[in-house]
């Protein structure tokens, strides 16, 4: 496997094209490397995708015999790459250090130096780890560990474990490379008793009982839980906390523990039956757990709204309160409308959660609710003019009309022809002819990194001429000073979309909007729990409309095709909105979540529509409507061509109340 044998011949080949074609020869060839290249299959296609199963089921002598038919394919590094992927598995490494001299800087040469470093770190070469370490750009926290083992062996780094220990405390799962590291930090001393009950804790909020076992064997033995005490308070936690509960519970950490473990689980499924059931036993635990507890009842009543959860919050004054906890606590009191409350709440979060533009908005509106104007605005123009959720509202109280900024020069034809040869984007659009689309989009995001505004433009025009709408959207979202907002919101197959949304009468920038944050124009997406096609159907909800709109006919597979799609979910869209009072806000949190939620989460009162999506509990969907409605923007802009108010469009959203269809999937 000699790949500098054939590197300077095809070296040779690009610098004749270039030095002895007439210009009109080179538009020509600019020409075809811009053809849409995914809808047609290439030579090799199909031996690249033998050497693939070949890879996939492990037949090492199979793939290399197979390597030989794709010479000068694109491709022909993933098979390199998967031939030396087979052999690490077996520890043998040969070929490795040629492969990422021939592919230096390309996706392949850093995804097989990351797996080539996990290798050596499991065999403990931990002088070849630290020679390649320093080259790898992008790592990860297995690596990292190994990279921490490898200071503290060969150079007695004691560094190493002051940048370990912050790791501790995270609530992610720590890799067995870590396991090393975290002794040496035990055997010194340097993580206490304490320290080791607060990483049980918290993977026990976090619901990873495996890894909060994991830590607890650090503990002494007499502080270790029962076997199955953790088990039974995350099963059952109202039986832990029932009549039963032993009189000497309090006496070890592990009793207390648990205990507060099982009030926490109570508090996701009741919170009010858990605070029941904690007042009746709080006494016997420290002032610290007492607010500790508080502080987790209080999350959980927030985000089921109820009027417990500032009264609960002001109880765990004093707790060391998580992010999401105070932003819990924010959202509390917009739901009451307490201004002085979401000031305070925001003012004791750490200065980086302070500064994201979320809680600059609401600072800021809090400010100009307390009768101070100046600090209100000097928030808003610190997060205005941006293509983001809180900047739009930012910009609306400040008086500025959301516009597009000056769209920039379409890229040249030289600009062109060098994007379309970049070896990295060559190969993602040849994966993305595969339907190799998870390969083909970090190939992608790789190539692109470092460019410049102009070279981004370019990447943007050639995926969209090569129907890869979501890259495309990528590539010019990452302009800093050029831009070109039509590449950034998209807007393909208008001659189907277009008609749909007039029969409707549905908004169809709004329309556009959702199906960017959908399937960012993917005809053949497919979401992990089964959702297909441009907007995103599931297939019972797909059978439901087209059962309710006479489509004749209607077969499962059709949630695929285009037309189909598009006319399911324009129709399911319009029945939602129907039932819930015309609001888009309500359709968008429907169309995600569903629609019995979207009307769980109505108030007792008229609600801005900002709180509203902003005290969604569901992360995503909150995440989800915010950037519908903010796309919708751009699009009303694009379509329209008029500035548009988001503050306007979320409006007020009155009450439970519903209308039209109500036995909505």
């Amino acid at each position: 496997m000699d790949f500098r044998a054939r590197a300077p011949w095809r070296l040779c080949y690009i610098q004749f094209m270039i030095r002895d074609y007439t210009a009109s020869a080179a538009k020509l060839l600019v020409g075809a490397l811009l053809l849409p290249l995914l809808a047609f299959a290439a030579p090799g296609d199909d031996k690249f995708l033998v050497a693939r199963e070949a890879f996939r089921v492990g037949e090492a002598p199979k793939l290399a015999r197979l390597i030989e038919n794709l010479h000068g394919y694109d491709l022909e590094p993933w098979a390199h790459y998967w031939l030396l992927r087979l052999r690490l598995n077996s520890d043998d490494d040969a070929g490795v250090t040629d492969f990422l001299t021939h592919e230096a800087g390309t996706w392949l040469a850093e995804k097989l130096r990351a797996e080539w470093l996990k290798n050596l770190g499991q065999r403990g070469q931990w002088e070849t780890f630290r020679k390649e370490y320093p080259l790898l750009v992008q790592s990860d926290q297995e690596i990292v560990c190994y990279d921490w083992q490898t200071r503290l062996l060969l150079e007695k780094d004691s560094t190493a474990l002051d940048e370990a220990r912050p790791a501790w405390f995270s609530a992610t799962n720590l890799p067995q490379s870590c396991d090393p590291v975290i002794d040496r930090l035990v055997v010194g001393k340097r993580l206490s008793i304490d320290d080791v009950w607060q990483r049980v804790r918290r993977q026990l909020e976090a619901g990873n009982l495996a890894e909060a076992r994991r830590a607890a064997e650090y503990l002494p033995n007499e502080e270790l839980p029962q076997a199955k005490s953790l088990e039974t308070a995350a099963a059952n936690p109202g039986r832990t906390l029932d009549k039963k509960l032993p009189k000497n519970f309090a006496a070890s950490r592990a009793g207390r523990e648990t205990v507060l473990f099982a009030v926490q689980q109570l508090a996701r499924q009741d919170p009010q039956e858990a605070a029941l059931r904690w007042r009746k036993v709080q006494n016997s635990f420290s002032v610290d757990d007492q607010a500790y507890a508080w502080g987790q009842l209080a999350m959980q009543a927030a985000r089921r709204h109820m009027s417990e959860a500032l009264p609960w919050y002001a109880l765990a004054e004093g707790a060391s309160l998580s992010e999401e906890q105070l932003a819990w606590r924010v959202r509390a009191a917009l739901r009451a409308l307490d201004w002085a409350t979401v000031d305070q709440a925001i003012m004791q979060m750490p200065p980086q959660m302070q500064a994201k533009p979320d809680w600059m908005y609401w600072r800021g509106r809090a400010l100009m609710a307390l009768g101070k104007p100046d600090e209100a605005r000097a928030r808003y123009q610190q997060i205005g003019h941006q293509p983001n959720f809180y900047s739009n509202l930012a910009d609306d109280e400040l008086g500025w009309s959301a516009v597009l900024p000056p769209r920039a020069l379409p890229p040249s034809t030289e600009e062109l022809a060098t994007i379309a040869a970049n070896p990295g984007l060559k190969r993602a659009l040849a994966l993305f002819r595969l339907d190799m689309r998870v390969e083909g989009t970090r190939e992608w995001n790789w190539s692109i990194r470092g460019m410049t505004d102009r070279q981004l433009l370019a990447t943007a025009e050639l995926a969209r001429r090569n129907d890869v709408f979501d890259r495309a959207i990528f590539s010019a979202e990452h302009t800093l000073e050029e831009h070109d907002y039509s590449l950034r919101y998209l807007a393909p197959y208008r001659d189907q979309i277009g008609p749909k949304a007039k029969e409707l009468d549905l908004d169809d920038g709004w329309i556009y909007a959702l199906m960017r944050q959908e399937s960012r124009f993917i005809m053949g997406a497919k979401s992990g729990v089964g959702a297909q096609g441009l907007m995103q159907l599931m297939p019972k909800t797909a059978q439901w409309v087209a059962r309710k709109i006479g489509l004749a006919d209607y077969r499962p597979a059709q949630v695929a095709d285009m037309g189909t799609n598009v006319t399911l979910g324009t129709n399911y869209l319009k029945m939602v909105l129907t039932s819930l009072d015309n609001h888009p806000v309500l359709a968008c949190a429907a169309y995600n979540a569903g629609p019995s939620r979207a009307r769980r989460w109505l108030g007792d009162a008229p609600m801005e529509g900002a709180i509203y999506i902003e005290t969604i509990p569901f992360s995503e969907t909150r995440d989800y409507v915010k950037k519908v409605m903010s796309n919708a923007i751009y699009y009303a802009i694009l379509f329209d061509e008029k500035p548009r108010s988001l503050k306007s469009r979320l409006g007020i959203i009155q009450p439970t109340r519903q209308t039209g269809v109500t036995n909505l999937p």
